[in-house]
């Protein structure tokens, strides 16, 4: 199995980032932030009242942009945030996937970033969600009735927003994490590799 395709436990990711002292429940402020990305944040406001353990569709590219990235490299480009580096904005899990709040236009400006690093190639597949397109958002709160953490198809904030002007980081610091992350990735083991015979 590819390394970057994996399995890993999602709720590692979330053991991790609360051992650091996030938040894993968003803030009134943080509520409006989020809000705020949608052309009518009342009715999202009004929505999250009457359905408050309910994941939310915004709209990426004003608030913010979403790069998603598969859960064993989104831990790894997490680790050298907040380890080397000047930490990460708001960060969810939703199926399996680690979700990076960012500033916006770093949506279209890391994979153009990407392609001209010596290392991007050695990068998992991402997907880049900007302007024009929507992601689904974990609840504002946690249902006491949701699966439990080890599932698969878990949705929760790592780090949620909980502040009315939270920082994100731009597409330069998502790259420098990329590569940290690639370059200090454990080699494959020798026998992972596959030998073809040439002809006889």
């Amino acid at each position: 199995m590819d390394e970057w395709q994996g399995s890993t436990s999602v709720v590692g990711i979330v053991t991790e980032a609360l051992r650091r002292q996030h938040t894993a429940c968003v803030s009134p402020e943080g509520a409006a932030w989020l809000a705020s990305a949608s052309a009518f944040p009342r009715s999202v406001e009004a929505l999250w009242s009457a359905r408050p353990g309910a994941p939310s569709v915004l709209p990426c590219g004003t608030a913010f942009d979403v790069v998603n990235l598969t859960a064993l490299f989104g831990r790894r480009v997490l680790e050298q945030l907040w380890a080397s580096g000047p930490g990460s904005g708001p960060v969810a899990v939703h199926r399996g996937r680690v979700l990076l709040l960012v500033a916006p236009g770093t949506a279209q400006r890391l994979p153009a970033l990407l392609g001209w690093e010596e290392w991007g190639r050695a990068v998992p597949p991402m997907l880049c969600h900007g302007s024009g397109d929507a992601v689904t958002l974990p609840a504002l709160h946690e249902d006491p009735g949701a699966a439990p953490p080890e599932s698969a198809g878990i949705s929760r904030w790592v780090v949620a927003p909980d502040t009315a002007h939270p920082w994100l980081p731009g597409a330069d610091i998502l790259l420098w994490a990329c590569v940290r992350a690639v370059r200090t990735a454990p080699a494959q083991a020798p026998s992972a590799l596959v030998r073809v015979p040439g002809p006889v």
